[in-house]
């Protein structure tokens, strides 16, 4: 990466507000045109927005996510001083982070969205309303590829709710509100215009999809509402571009349509958010690529790799195919089209506008649910060892696009990592592919499982992430 690049990265904070320090971890086609109009009158020009903010700011809440941390003493685990100590002499008190959000409630019962970065390991979350009633909220669920959680409270009454507009019909210049609460000074409205449709290659999470507004959005702000003048919840709050921690005008919001499909998971009593399955791999189609194939414009999704089997051999797609439309909706690259795909949702069956050697053909491809691993190829990591707490299993495509990985990739991966284990403290993540261990190769549980029955005084392990191979020595 360039230091220009990297400097850009660097810019990009997710909208949360940290209390330990106020760490900052934090379209669609246009619609037909509708009667909007530029104010031509003294009496326009004084219209206010107060009748649309008391419609919608009840259901824009405060949310507080709170976790217990450990510190580790740098003596902890030194025989010398444990032998004349004991083990325990060195640990201190745990102190607790607490963390900063917003949420919007899109359910009269009480169902909240909110940004997974807001609430991401905490023990105990809390929601406080518009009204100053504070309530314990159950999470429903988190998802990290989209950035998206669902909580739910009971308020034992029905609540003041958002509905979820058409985000695919939101045009740049239209008028928009963001509510949340920045910097935990309270309740915040701000207005602005949507800046961009379908801003990509943002880099804030693994869906990257999002609205483009310049209403002002910092710290604290995660979460929150983005309201169209229908007052209608049009997206989600999630970042700004700033090199300062500040506004500057560039922020970013989930799409409503990517909220509902989270939500409606939710709802269906799901804890998980799965993907459609297609079992294929897309790149860039960039200028030499469309140069090449005939094409006029760099635009589309290029086929990469087609898993034997799938949807997506059965549907006819074929390795070289360029995906331009997906229910004649356009395509400008793999993240648009991941967002069609998964917006659409699993059950469904999508027409894809394809160039296939030359020639525009339409293929019909069954959206499937990720194939279940078996549970045989799974590994809970226990023990007196460096990778205990790790849950570990055997990549399949469907595993492999479940942790962000191609579908063709083969090996043996991270699925979840418990809290506070010696696994979590190495650096451990979900998605990570256990290489070697002890200089043996890794491609089997069985492998794992042999190679972690051993005691040696030094572990040695190679890790994939990212493409890249990390390399550790734990004593």
């Amino acid at each position: 990466m360039s230091s220009k690049a990297a400097a850009s990265a660097r810019a990009l904070f997710l909208c949360t507000a940290m209390f330990s320090g106020m760490v900052m971890p934090l379209h669609a086609q246009t619609a037909t045109d509708t009667a909007k109009q530029l104010p031509t009158t003294r009496s326009e020009l004084q219209l206010s927005f107060a009748p649309l903010v008391k419609q919608t700011a009840g259901a824009v809440v405060n949310v507080y996510a709170a976790q217990e941390v450990q510190t580790r003493s740098p003596f902890a685990g030194d025989p010398f001083f444990e032998q004349f100590f004991g083990s325990g002499q060195f640990n201190a008190p745990p102190r607790v982070q607490s963390s900063l959000g917003s949420g919007v409630i899109t359910d009269p019962s009480g169902i909240i969205v909110t940004n997974n970065h807001v609430i991401r390991n905490a023990d105990t979350v809390k929601v406080a309303l518009s009204d100053g009633r504070e309530f314990d909220s159950k999470v429903l669920l988190k998802d990290e590829s989209t950035d998206l959680a669902i909580l739910k409270i009971d308020a034992g009454e029905p609540l003041p709710s958002l509905g979820l507009g058409d985000s695919d019909k939101v045009e740049v210049g239209d008028l928009v509100l963001a509510i949340g609460n920045p910097f935990g000074v309270g309740q915040t409205v701000t207005s602005g215009i949507v800046s961009a449709q379908a801003r990509t290659r943002v880099g804030i999470s693994d869906f990257d999809f999002f609205i483009q507004t310049d209403a002002a959005i910092n710290p604290g702000n995660s979460g929150g509402a983005l309201i169209g003048m229908d007052g209608k919840l049009i997206g989600i709050n999630t970042a700004i571009f700033s090199r300062s921690g500040g506004s500057v005008g560039i922020g970013f919001a989930i799409p409503a349509n990517m909220v509902r499909a989270v939500v409606e998971t939710a709802k269906g009593g799901a804890d998980r958010f799965e993907r459609p399955y297609i079992g294929a791999t897309f790149q860039n189609v960039t200028p030499d690529v469309a140069e090449g194939l005939g094409m006029k414009q760099p635009y589309g999704a290029l086929v990469t790799n087609i898993t034997k089997g799938s949807p997506a051999e059965k549907g006819g797609l074929l390795v070289g195919d360029v995906v331009l439309t997906v229910d004649d909706v356009r395509i400008e690259n793999p993240d648009g089209l991941g967002y069609r795909l998964t917006t659409a949702g699993i059950g469904r069956a999508v027409k894809l506008g394809v160039l296939s050697r030359a020639a525009e053909k339409t293929v019909t491809v069954s959206l499937e649910k990720p194939r279940a691993d078996s549970p045989d190829n799974q590994l809970m990591i226990g023990g007196k060892n460096p990778l205990s707490g790790a849950l570990v299993l055997k990549l399949t495509p469907s595993s492999a696009a479940r942790l962000q990985l191609p579908p063709d990739t083969d090996g043996v991966a991270v699925d979840k990592v418990t809290r506070n284990s010696p696994a979590a403290r190495i650096g451990l993540r979900p998605g990570d592919i256990i290489r070697g261990v002890n200089g043996e190769e890794i491609d089997t549980i069985a492998d794992l499982s042999k190679a972690m029955s051993s005691d040696p005084s030094l572990w040695r392990f190679e890790f994939e992430r990212g493409g890249a191979i990390i390399r550790q020595i734990i004593r």
